[in-house]
């Protein structure tokens, strides 16, 4: 495990080298490879999410993969106060300059991971390749109405004795395992209080983004309703439905959320995975898709 001074704070970072990575020289190749930067949500998330799932394909893809829990998650420092999304974004800022990010970045956040993957974009447009967002919204205010809806949920109904019990019995022990996360993070940090006080950037400044741009949605889950608002503000983005799945999109289907992945990054960025990979949209490689909303079946 390694911890990295970053904002002040102490974070728990985890990073995969790149294939052609020499043992010895691995800073070297580090400073030469793009970054993509994994970002997970909040409260209920660690970056095992993404280790579990896209991490090791994307850096046999040759891209230096870094990710970290957030404040008050994890591994890492878990401060009392300081949980709005400029925190969160200062400390991805201060994250990146620690371990000498110098070049564009790929950011990919999962769920709230995604809106600090915006926020940072709108701050520093120039310091961002392309951005991919899974069960995500920019940070505008009714999203930031729905989290803040949910966190006063979850801080409601999880120090109840029966809770987690509960959760066990109707979504198994994983679910639990995340619940009990949850109710420690906001028990010990004022994030429910924070969050909702959060300055959020202008819609022009999230327009104005022009990196490539990927949204990926379970058809099932409420956040796809956001998609509209999506559209709006960044139309030249590519968004992806994936039929019958639900906000954890994630963690319950990682093989196809990376196919659409790999296949993307692949199509808008170049990036070109070191073994074979089948992963296509509809088939159409290397076509421009974003005219209008996809959806996997």
């Amino acid at each position: 495990m390694s911890m990295v001074r970053a904002n002040g704070l102490s974070l728990h970072v985890e990073q995969l080298a790149p294939p052609d990575a020499v043992a010895g020289t691995v800073s070297g190749v580090h400073g030469a490879a793009p970054t993509a930067v994994l970002i997970h949500g909040m409260a209920l998330d660690t970056l095992a999410s993404w280790y579990l799932t896209l991490a090791h394909p994307l850096a046999a893809t040759g891209l230096r993969v870094i990710m970290y829990d957030l404040r008050g998650h994890g591994h890492s420092e878990r401060p009392p106060e300081g949980y709005t999304l400029d925190d969160f974004v200062d400390d991805l800022a201060a994250l990146l300059a620690a371990l000498d990010v110098t070049g564009p970045v790929h950011l990919l956040g999962n769920s709230f991971g995604g809106t600090i993957a915006f926020g940072y974009a709108t701050r520093y447009p120039e310091r961002v390749a392309a951005i991919v967002a899974v069960e995500s919204s920019p940070p505008i205010a009714a999203w930031f109405e729905r989290v803040v809806q949910q966190l006063h949920g979850a801080a409601t109904y999880l120090p109840r004795e029966d809770a987690l019990t509960e959760i066990r019995a109707e979504r198994g022990e994983w679910a639990s395992r995340r619940a009990r996360l949850a109710r420690e993070v906001l028990a010990a940090t004022s994030l429910a209080r924070d969050l909702p006080t959060s300055r959020l950037p202008s819609e022009e400044r999230i327009a104005a983004i022009r990196c490539p741009v990927l949204w990926v949605y379970g058809g099932d889950s409420a956040v796809v309703e956001l998609a509209p608002d999506v559209r709006r503000l960044l139309p030249e983005a590519r968004i992806v439905t994936v039929s019958g799945q639900k906000h954890t999109l994630l963690v319950d289907q990682p093989s196809t959320v990376r196919d659409i992945v790999l296949s993307w990054l692949r199509q808008e960025c170049g990036v070109h995975p070191r073994r074979p990979d089948t992963a296509r949209l509809g088939g159409r490689d290397g076509q421009d898709q974003r005219s209008a909303p996809e959806t996997i079946h």
